[in-house]
């Protein structure tokens, strides 16, 4: 048996709209943190910024930091502020992503190492973290700085983990997993948790917030990974292939592996080493994976656990908030259709 996702919304596809919708103002007041903390008199750090920040993201992450202070009518503006301090984290890290990655393509667009070199992406990145930081001293929580300073460090160690995963086809579910909640999960975790901090509820609330946010942030992953194969590039805003062709060892390809025959487990490990990366070779990957039914598994795994985190928040009463989060994650999940 897998979990599935009960929707409160009829037979209409799930979408961010209604959390779009319930924080629109607290997001006006977001973005104009964004825009007046990545200004700088070094011309290139605001060009080099604006254009991942104005790539069509959906600011997810800040969003859910504002939708959690409605669901626990939060009536203060100290969010808002803490709210751009999460994006500005998540820009970063997507800045160094892309160097680590050497990846083309971003939300669409061409990246910004591919436009300003690595040197300057790296560097910028490193300004957002500053900016990101700089936030959240001026807001004077201590519980607030250490939750997303360590939410921080964690996606540092995450990425480094999926670093040395690289290219190495005997990766376990268990440190896959270890992986995604850490460079994925967590800033999503504490992008809800802190929410619960500034509208000073108690741990239990924390705790909840922090259940539903890490929940869905592995859901949210588990569907970027199976998608990456069999989607394309339009829809993904990224090149079709490109875990296959930078030898990461996510679920779909951890599962194929260890179902597949001895030829089978031959061709994985060639091509998670880099021998085998052509179009036909991304073709026959593509048809191992749909043998063994791993990105319906891997898919099953994303409602697995895009339902705890709708059962972590089970316990608030009912309100918009809660239908928007609820809905967030379906959303999340849905994706893949």
């Amino acid at each position: 048996m897998t979990a599935e996702i009960h929707l409160l919304h009829g037979d209409r596809p799930p979408s961010l709209d209604p959390m779009m919708a319930l924080v629109a103002a607290d997001m006006n007041e977001v973005n104009s943190v964004i825009l007046d903390r990545m200004q700088s008199e070094v011309p290139l750090i605001p060009e080099l910024a604006g254009h991942l920040i104005a790539g069509g993201g959906k600011r997810m992450r800040p969003m859910l930091t504002l939708a959690c202070g409605k669901l626990l009518d939060y009536p203060g503006r100290r969010h808002c502020k803490l709210a751009a301090a999460v994006e500005f984290i998540h820009t970063a890290t997507l800045l160094h992503d892309d160097v680590v990655d050497k990846s083309d393509l971003r939300r669409g667009r061409k990246t910004a190492n591919t436009i300003w070199g690595n040197s300057a992406s790296v560097l910028v990145g490193d300004f957002l973290f500053s900016r990101a930081f700089e936030v959240m001293v001026e807001d004077g929580s201590l519980k607030v700085l250490k939750i997303l300073s360590r939410a921080s460090a964690v996606i540092a160690e995450g990425e480094v983990n999926q670093l040395s995963a690289q290219r190495r086809i005997e990766t376990s579910e268990d440190q896959y997993l270890a992986i995604i909640n850490a460079k994925t999960a967590e800033l999503f975790a504490a992008a809800c948790k802190i929410a619960a901090v500034v509208a000073e509820r108690d741990d239990a609330t924390e705790a909840a917030l922090d259940t539903y946010g890490r929940n869905l942030g592995i859901a949210f992953q588990l569907v970027d990974d199976a998608i990456d194969y069999v989607s394309d590039a339009e829809t993904m805003g990224k090149g079709v292939g490109d875990d296959f062709r930078d030898g990461k060892v996510t679920l779909p390809v951890i599962l194929a592996y260890a179902r597949g025959s001895a030829e089978e487990r031959e061709f994985w490990k060639q091509a998670i080493v880099g021998h085998k990366t052509s179009d036909e070779d991304l073709a026959y990957a593509k048809s191992l994976l749909l043998k063994h039914d791993t990105i319906a598994d891997t898919l099953a795994r994303a409602r697995h656990y895009g339902q705890r985190a709708v059962d972590a928040i089970g316990g608030f009463r009912a309100s918009q908030a809660k239908s928007a989060l609820t809905e967030a994650v379906a959303f999340a999940v849905a994706r893949a259709y």
